[in-house]
């Protein structure tokens, strides 16, 4: 399962996933199913130009016994801009009939020869309901335009962020909203001075809990960062339930993020728990005093356990933390 969310963070994968998923909305779902195309009233002028001959072919007979001006013109027009066309291939080739119907028809049709063959105004063509194109018809083409402009657009935009975040350190962290549940101590001892001190305290019911604080020299000089979050949680609601946390340094003369795990009883002794969560960091058993060291090029972090409680509850027992409060000391590595 881990695997398969690993391979859908991947903007590739995404992208995929997201065009397989327009062209199923797009052409099933609308196209077929909610707004299928529905040809009707098709006029002379949306025919193949065989069929367009046969029309008027129809209407030199009907000319021949009617004698209806009017009505040949319309039916010219109403055959459009291919007319000409139709009735010189009409007039080269009589087949069985007259070729001085066929003449008679187009001069009475209101042109002297096949090249005065009166062209259709807009009015005229409008006027003829059977090449008249629905509006739904004029729209399609256009809605898919601007359907596939916005879904590339999407596309573009998602993969120019992640290609965004891809380039930041790999160990930045999300900020978390501001919190006061830590205190800063600029205090060192004359043995051994510390760079910085926080302390952080997790609540149940805190489920965005995710403290990071920076790590600084005493000129202001950015040295790194260090924190703790959430790493695991058990059972299922609200609030979440950790069994976890992840304690992580971050030194920026160094190329990886330092992690170790502090687990609960039930986790640390759950072998497959703790061998899955092993390949985040360290596993650590939360202890009250417990301490914690770790170590990049430049930076020592000291993490010890100042309080903590385990919850009640239908869960195991020693199974999450109702609360935890840690102690961070950063110093200068010698």
């Amino acid at each position: 399962m881990d695997a398969w969310r690993e391979q859908l963070n991947k903007p590739l994968w995404i992208g995929i996933l997201s065009f397989v998923a327009g062209l199923f909305i797009g052409l099933v779902v609308l196209g077929w199913w909610l707004w299928p195309v529905q040809w009707t009233d098709a006029g002379p002028d949306d025919l193949l130009i065989d069929y367009q001959e046969i029309y008027l072919r129809d209407a030199i007979d009907s000319y021949t016994l009617h004698q209806d001006a009017a009505v040949a013109q319309q039916r010219i027009a109403e055959v459009g801009e291919n007319a000409d066309t139709v009735l010189a291939e009409i007039q080269a080739d009589p087949q069985t009939q007259n070729p001085q119907s066929i003449q008679a028809f187009i001069a009475f049709a209101g042109g002297e020869s096949v090249a005065g063959v009166p062209t259709p105004t807009p009015g005229a063509v409008e006027e003829a309901p059977a090449g008249t194109t629905s509006a739904a018809r004029r729209l399609l083409p256009w809605m898919c335009v601007i359907t596939l402009l916005l879904a590339g657009a999407l596309v573009a935009a998602f993969l120019l962020r992640n290609r965004s975040d891809s380039l930041r350190l790999p160990t930045l962290r999300k900020e978390a909203p501001p919190q006061p549940q830590y205190v800063e101590y600029p205090v060192a001892t004359e043995e051994e001075p510390s760079l910085s001190r926080f302390m952080t305290t997790y609540q149940i019911g805190n489920d965005l809990y995710d403290d990071s604080f920076s790590v600084d020299s005493p000129s202001g000089e950015f040295l790194g960062e260090c924190g703790v979050g959430v790493s695991e949680t058990i059972g299922v609601g609200e609030p979440k339930r950790v069994t976890a946390f992840e304690v992580w340094l971050f030194d920026k003369n160094d190329i990886q993020t330092v992690t170790k795990v502090l687990m609960s009883q039930h986790a640390f002794e759950d072998e497959t728990t703790r061998q899955r969560l092993a390949a985040k960091g360290e596993p650590v058993l939360a202890q009250p005093g417990q301490e914690m060291v770790l170590e990049t090029q430049t930076l020592q972090l000291v993490a010890r356990v100042v309080d903590m409680s385990y919850g009640s509850g239908p869960l195991p027992t020693d199974s999450f933390f109702d609360r935890m409060t840690l102690d961070l000391v950063v110093y200068p590595k010698s």
